[in-house]
């Protein structure tokens, strides 16, 4: 399977075709909550929030294998660290695509000015910016092909 472009550009022009009332051809997210849920991980991928590993350390590196394979992740998953009661953040789905945006160049400066930082992920470790390119290219394919956005 190939995956989507990890770069703004490409991500700007999935959304564009992103509605409001787009309906998931999966799992209960609403268009706006999943665009605040990639926020979410962009703030995730540069050391924000509270996470602890879930993933036992002996198998962090096929986890990470997988992350530069090309494997889909699975429909209908849920994770601990992305409930499914929330609130959302922004009063439209134009705000939140605002957000991600401004979260998008936040994640770009970061690891411009700390090119050797790493994050935690709960599930792939510690990674540092190829990882989570690699995981945001992943997991942005995810939940665009949820939306029909690709």
């Amino acid at each position: 399977m190939s995956f989507i472009e990890s770069n703004l550009e490409t991500v700007l022009s999935c959304l564009d075709r992103l509605e409001e009332n787009t309906l998931p051809a999966w799992g209960t997210m609403t268009a706006q909550r999943m665009v605040e849920h990639l926020t979410e991980s962009l703030a995730m991928s540069m050391g924000e929030g509270d996470h602890s590993l879930i993933t036992p350390e002996e198998k962090i590196s096929a986890m990470q294998a997988f992350l530069f394979s090309e494997k889909p992740m699975a429909k209908n998953m849920s994770v601990s660290f992305a409930p499914q009661n929330f609130s959302l953040r922004n009063e439209s789905l134009e705000l939140a695509i605002d957000e991600i945006c401004e979260k998008w160049v936040d994640f770009e400066l970061f690891y411009e000015d700390n090119p050797v930082k790493k994050a935690l992920h709960p599930y792939y470790g510690y990674l540092d910016y190829n990882g989570w390119k690699a995981l945001h290219a992943k997991h942005f394919t995810h939940h665009f092909l949820q939306f029909n956005l690709v």
